[in-house]
């Protein structure tokens, strides 16, 4: 498996060179081995399809430069994957829990703490390196940033409510196929 942290040292500037926040760097394995980069725009926290086209393109070409020069920092054949983060994104940074604060997650850890690994809950924000997020028994948890495996949004009417698409442009009009 290729290094993440150095794919990410390679990835992060070519996205902010585009304006982009890198949200993650992520390896998927299995038969079709997927290198997967989620960007977003700071100011509306998505991604359209020619950002994700630029920065394809962009990372394409980064990386084929590379192997030009015997610096393949992948051996073999990938697919190369970018995308938007989703209505029910990963959460990595923290300032995406600060940015979601009020909304309900899943957060699993690398690690037992109070005798449990997974927390569902509402975000109630950040303190210090640690998430806080409040589960359905009212009980608020402090999680370190660092014993955090995994988490995303969860799919809620507030969280849809919050995260409406950037333009409607398009989508009253019709496209009739086959009418005489």
């Amino acid at each position: 498996m290729p290094d993440l942290e150095a794919l990410t040292a390679l990835i992060a500037p070519e996205a902010e060179a585009l304006g982009f926040d890198l949200v993650r760097v992520a390896w998927l394995g299995g038969d079709e081995r997927t290198l997967q980069v989620m960007a977003e725009r700071p100011d509306t926290r998505q991604l359209g399809i020619d950002d994700c086209a630029d920065l394809s393109r962009r990372l394409s070409e980064k990386f084929d430069a590379l192997e030009e020069q015997g610096k393949d920092p992948i051996d073999g054949a990938y697919r190369l994957e970018v995308s938007s983060p989703g209505i029910d994104r990963p959460l990595t940074r923290l300032k995406d829990f600060a940015a979601w604060e009020g909304h309900e997650a899943k957060i699993t850890l690398a690690e037992k703490r109070d005798g449990r690994k997974a927390f569902k809950g509402i975000l109630t924000g950040v303190e210090g390196e640690s998430v806080k997020i409040v589960d359905a028994q009212e009980q608020e948890h402090l999680l370190p940033i660092d014993a955090i495996d995994d988490a995303k949004l969860v799919m809620t009417d507030r969280l849809i409510a919050a995260t409406q698409a950037l333009s409607a442009e398009g989508a009253d009009e019709f496209i009739e196929e086959g009418q005489d």
